[in-house]
């Protein structure tokens, strides 16, 4: 009969191989995972390539342009110019219009999304609108202005039609179309088929379970919509209002197309300041600007993502 003591380094000797496999296999398993992660940031190595050169670099020298002069000394006057009346109106221009087609394509959009709530998600019609907004929500530049040009420009279709049938001229009060408000309308046609892709998400979010509980106590469609429904989607709402505003706030290629004379919104005025070299006595301008159109996208990006990660947790 062996002892207590005696069996005790044999029961020792055993545990030790038991458990020397075990740590081989952590070992094992952390090295494959580290591997793994190497490969997987030597993947990221083009697109971090990509960002840097077409993004963060070209960022950095619009920038730094306007705290010099031509001559690469340090001066604050091309700054001082973000205090220009010109400059504030023309920002002014540019929020006031980023605001009002970001307020009338988040409601819209809503709207639409929810008319599609009742459709199936492999519906035609769902499916056809979920296409279209994945198009429409990128189309903007020559292509977009032109069409708006053959629509309703001076010789436009549907100008010449309301002429012709109803003997209303839309140019009575002058060529709207080719200064800032024209811009609502082509602004519009992107900002809608975005809110559609960004908000759709949040609000099949919503559980049905929501809406049993509620019809359980005794309420009714209104008092699910105002009492869990509208608080529930509130911070997705806002959050894609400000995606669409920092959309329209930083949008060229439409207005530069559209509107061929004059600088009535920044991305105009910093065109301007490029192509004349001098704006209002100033040199380099246009890199004042620039940094004037990040801290704005800036901080509306960052009170985004705030709200964001507060609109995730009904998402999840």
């Amino acid at each position: 009969m062996i002892s207590d003591t005696a069996a005790a380094p044999a029961a020792s000797r055993a545990g030790s191989e038991l458990r020397a496999p075990a740590r081989h296999g952590s070992s094992g398993r952390h090295w494959t995972d580290r591997i793994r992660g190497g490969l997987a940031a030597i993947g990221l190595v083009p697109f971090a390539a990509y960002l840097l050169l077409f993004l963060v670099l070209p960022t950095i020298l619009a920038v730094a342009t306007g705290f010099f002069t031509r001559g690469g000394a340090f001066t604050w006057n091309n700054v001082s110019a973000l205090w220009d009346p010109t400059v504030m109106l023309t920002f002014a221009n540019s929020a006031g219009l980023s605001l009002l087609t970001a307020a009338i394509g988040a409601v819209v959009g809503a709207l639409v999304c929810y008319a599609l709530l009742g459709l199936r998600t492999d519906s035609g019609v769902r499916t056809v609108v979920d296409a279209a907004s994945g198009v429409l929500a990128q189309t903007g530049g020559v292509m977009l202005a032109f069409m708006f040009i053959a629509t309703l420009g001076l010789r436009g279709v549907v100008t010449g039609l309301m002429k012709d049938a109803f003997g209303i001229d839309l140019f009575a009060q002058g060529p709207w179309i080719y200064e800032l408000p024209g811009l609502i309308l082509p602004y519009l046609y992107f900002q809608i088929p975005l809110m559609v892709i960004t908000f759709m998400p949040a609000l099949s979010a919503l559980k049905p379970q929501w809406a049993e509980a509620n019809v359980t106590l005794g309420g009714t469609r209104a008092s699910f919509w105002l009492r869990i429904g509208i608080p529930v989607l509130a911070p997705a709402f806002l959050a894609s209002f400000l995606l669409l505003f920092a959309n329209a706030f930083s949008s060229y290629a439409t207005a530069a197309a559209l509107a061929s004379q004059g600088s009535q919104i920044v991305p105009l005025q910093i065109r301007a300041a490029l192509t004349s070299e001098t704006v209002l006595g100033r040199e380099n301008l246009a890199g004042a600007l620039a940094l004037g159109m990040i801290v704005v996208v800036g901080i509306v990006m960052w009170l985004y993502s705030l709200v964001q990660r507060r609109a995730a947790r009904w998402q999840a």
